[in-house]
């Protein structure tokens, strides 16, 4: 992602991010939206929380997004 687009995460949205998971696993599903977004691993169904401003520092690219589906 370009640092002058402004993502705003929807619940189902599918991201990765720069970093893997000390599971192995980069792709992870958005699962609660406020002012942390919690995010759960694809791979090892492990939750983390991160703060907007986090989030949008480290993810690489949008995958899906369930507005898409819609």
């Amino acid at each position: 992602m370009t640092n002058d687009a402004i993502y705003f995460p929807q619940l189902g949205d599918r991201i990765q991010l720069r970093k893997p998971h000390p599971c192995g696993g980069d792709l992870w599903i958005v699962v609660r939206v406020g002012i942390d977004i919690a995010l759960r691993c694809e791979r090892c169904e492990r939750r983390v929380q991160l703060e907007r401003p986090v989030l949008r520092k480290r993810m690489k690219r949008l995958l899906s997004t369930e507005r898409a589906a819609e």
